[in-house]
């Protein structure tokens, strides 16, 4: 049985059905490069106070420093066996520096543990979302002035460039970035709480520029972070407001990539055949022959259901716990690393499957000669001609009707029949609004 960090107080050994349900490093273990940065800041502030001498704190940072490094290899080499990771890295530092580890727990609790190594997991974890966002973005700027199909309620609106249309996207896709920044900049690190009281060392003990002690393997986090003392230590060992908020956010991004994702599907159909998606994208059917899968996209449309389920998981975990720590937290790791996880899978390969995108300028040409499309322009040619806009819009909406009821296009319809719906008709002008380049070019109050 491995060592626990504690267990004084007891007689009995845990029972094993018990020490299965409660391990948790099949899951914590990705914490582990954190959590041994966080035991580098600790052992400098039981130096500052007193509790190690300076060959003491470099031993035990020597230590934690070889134990990095042989944590890179991945979860395989971690013992299954272990409670949680902080307890397995315990364990191993104190076979590296022996009693002298015994130490490095003065002043501190696992409660303030998990806080630090988790807030620093999702600092880490935020920077690399962002990266992936500003590589989809990069991908949906696509430069052309291919025109298409705008819709509203599923059917034919208004023209629109397809650069507008994905430009839509981005727009999303930054507003996600920014919320996460926001998280990112309230994600205060801490340290002092001990288990949810404090502790005996001064709370200016604990102000540590990060940054300082970022050499060497400590690299990995990549950006200059302040570690301040706790303001409540209740409120910090029990507080998982920022694990909602990320999962939230990324419940918003995860939704923005599935409303993408349906929209490519859908132009992918042989219905719309906007598109054609690289086959390297793409997967077929065991039984059908002939069939080319859009799996991707609708793994993405799907998992958004995911990401929402650990949103609602954490919340309802929360909502009836009394202060301040208790187990239940213990479940917030999981739906927090699994939102991660998928939304930066999500990023990359919607980035790379936009890259390949092809699209049908002839079949996207065959709609935009829906004249219906062109409806609303012919309602501002008339306004332009002094005819009220309510009226106007009465007037092209009986034109639509005649045409449909009839069978007969407007734009071939002679001068006097387009003169019985309104005077102010000159043919060859309304023939000239059915271009969707003269459409999409009469909207000016589009900022570009």
């Amino acid at each position: 049985m491995a060592k626990k960090l504690w267990g004084g107080r007891f007689g009995k050994k845990t029972d094993p059905l018990v020490e299965e349900f409660t391990r948790s490093i099949q899951y914590d273990y990705k914490l582990a490069k954190y959590d041994i940065l966080g035991s580098i800041f600790h052992l400098r502030v039981l130096e500052k106070a007193g509790y190690l001498n300076k060959n003491e704190a470099d031993k035990l940072g020597q230590g934690l420093c070889s134990i990095l490094g042989s944590l890179k290899s991945g979860p395989s080499k971690i013992n299954a066996n272990e409670e949680d990771i902080h307890t397995y890295i315990q364990n191993l530092l104190q076979k590296k520096v022996g009693d002298l580890a015994l130490k490095l727990h003065t002043a501190r609790s696992r409660n303030d543990q998990v806080v630090f190594s988790t807030k620093l997991y999702s600092k880490n974890a935020i920077r690399d979302i962002r990266e992936g966002i500003e590589d989809l973005v990069t991908a949906l700027r696509i430069n052309t002035n291919i025109i298409i199909p705008g819709f509203t309620h599923m059917q034919h609106a208004q023209p629109v460039y397809l650069k507008d249309y994905l430009f839509a996207y981005a727009r999303m896709l930054s507003r996600d970035t920014r919320r996460l920044e926001d998280i990112d900049k309230r994600l205060e690190i801490t340290m002092g709480a001990g288990a949810l009281a404090g502790t005996p060392i001064k709370a200016n003990e604990y102000a540590i520029e990060a940054g300082k002690l970022l050499r060497g393997e400590l690299k990995f986090i990549g950006e200059r972070f302040n570690i301040r003392a706790t303001v409540n230590s209740l409120d910090s060992v029990s507080d998982r407001d920022f694990v909602i908020e990320i999962i939230s956010a990324l419940s918003i991004l995860a939704m923005h990539l599935s409303r993408l994702a349906e929209d490519l599907i859908i132009w992918s159909t042989k219905e719309f055949d906007f598109m054609e998606i690289d086959e390297a994208f793409c997967t077929g059917s065991s039984l059908m022959p002939q069939k080319k899968n859009a799996d991707v996209l609708e793994l993405v449309r799907g998992y958004a259901g995911r990401l929402y389920g650990n949103l609602v998981s954490v919340l309802v975990m929360m909502k009836g716990l009394p202060l301040t720590y208790n187990r239940d937290m213990q479940l917030d790791k999981e739906p927090l690393f699994n939102s991660f996880e998928i939304v930066s899978s999500e990023l990359k390969v919607l980035a790379g499957l936009i890259k390949t995108l092809k699209f049908n300028k002839a079949r996207i040409e065959e709609h935009l000669k829906d004249e219906g499309l062109y409806a609303t322009d012919i309602v501002y040619y008339l306004v332009d001609k002094k005819v009220s806009f309510k009226e106007a819009h009465t007037i092209v909406g009986k034109l639509v009707k005649y045409s449909l009821d009839n069978g007969i296009e407007i734009k071939d319809m002679p001068e006097s029949l387009l003169k019985k719906f309104s005077g102010k008709f000159i043919k060859k002008e309304v023939v000239k609004l059915f271009d969707p380049l003269v459409s999409v070019k009469s909207k000016k109050s589009i900022k570009r």
